[in-house]
């Protein structure tokens, strides 16, 4: 390269920062996320804590009253989930749960990081719940939406965590509209670009969060920071198999940083329905996918055992 290309190189990529520090964002919201996962098998494991949350202290139950039925002894503060997970599990990735949080103020949040960190673990994704519909067609209701998921991304850049995960609600006054909803998510995937955190959307209830209905609205909003979190079970639960499957391969096409991992699932008949696991890791690796695996085991009982038995069998298919 001759001094002058050099010095013109230079110049420009000079230009190129100054702009981003303009704008007030860094180049990243541009580009998109560049997450460095793992490649061996067990470091892309992650734990969920939703299967935990009876453990977890704090937790009410469903109607917010209910106190936990788990005796004291062998309750957790939300701080201590890591280093209980990797004590438990060898695992070090960790996937908190927004009802479980006994405080978002910057305090609790700075204990909760320097916890994790002494356990040598990570956050790699935040599982939040909300009470806003994104595709409402009241403006301020999607307004509100939009507010609290970006307050839950500011949870994200605090932990270090490189995503969160937000339901999409449903609507009493509207079936899901994929044009609000992109335009509610543009708004977030917007804000989240600028923190660099990435926003996943799962296939989860059945109407508002349709696995086929979420791909059309990331496809609407065409941002690398909204993607799609592949649940194994969720669809299965709500559908037949041909629809379950078509569903995570469409999911996982569009999935970048988290999945969740389960061998089965009880639909609202109260029927258990079975996971193809080696169906399903086939479809993940078909996709490419290099993101986290969270363990989500969802049945009733104690979740240790199945836990740890959906840990190994998930290192044994990603190897």
């Amino acid at each position: 390269m001759s001094e002058t290309t050099r010095r013109k190189f230079i110049e420009q990529c000079s230009a190129a920062t100054a702009a981003c520090v303009l704008h007030g964002f860094p180049s990243w919201a541009d580009s998109g996320p560049s997450v460095h996962f793992p490649s061996a098998p067990r470091e892309r494991v992650a734990v969920a804590a939703y299967p935990f949350r009876e453990y977890i202290v704090g937790w009410k139950g469903w109607d917010g009253k209910t106190p936990s039925a788990i005796p004291a002894a062998q309750q957790i503060e939300l701080k201590d989930f890591a280093a209980h997970v990797a004590e438990k599990f060898n695992v070090h990735h960790i996937e908190p749960w927004s009802p479980v949080f006994p405080s978002t103020d910057p305090k609790y949040l700075e204990q909760f990081r320097t916890a994790v960190e002494q356990a040598r673990s990570s956050v790699v994704d935040i599982a939040v719940d909300g009470r806003y519909s994104q595709y409402s067609p009241d403006p301020t209701e999607r307004q509100r939406a939009v507010e609290s998921s970006k307050q839950w991304v500011d949870v994200g850049v605090a932990l270090g965590s490189p995503s969160i995960r937000t339901h999409i609600e449903g609507s009493k006054d509207s079936q899901p509209d994929v044009g609000r909803a992109a335009d509610t998510f543009s708004r977030v995937a917007d804000y989240a670009a600028k923190k660099n955190v990435v926003v996943h959307l799962e296939n989860d209830n059945p109407v508002s969060e349709d696995p086929f209905f979420i791909v059309e609205v990331i496809g609407k909003v065409n941002s690398p920071w909204l993607r799609a979190l592949p649940d194994f079970g969720n669809s299965l639960a709500a559908h037949d198999a041909d629809f379950a499957y078509r569903a995570i391969d469409a999911m996982f096409a569009h999935a970048y940083g988290i999945c969740h991992v389960k061998d089965g699932e009880v639909n609202e008949q109260g029927e258990a329905v079975r996971v193809d696991l080696a169906r399903t890791f086939s479809i993940l690796k078909k996709n490419g996918y290099k993101g986290y695996c969270s363990m989500e085991y969802d049945a009733p009982g104690d979740p240790y055992k199945p836990t740890a038995e959906l840990v190994e069998a998930t290192v044994r298919f990603l190897s």
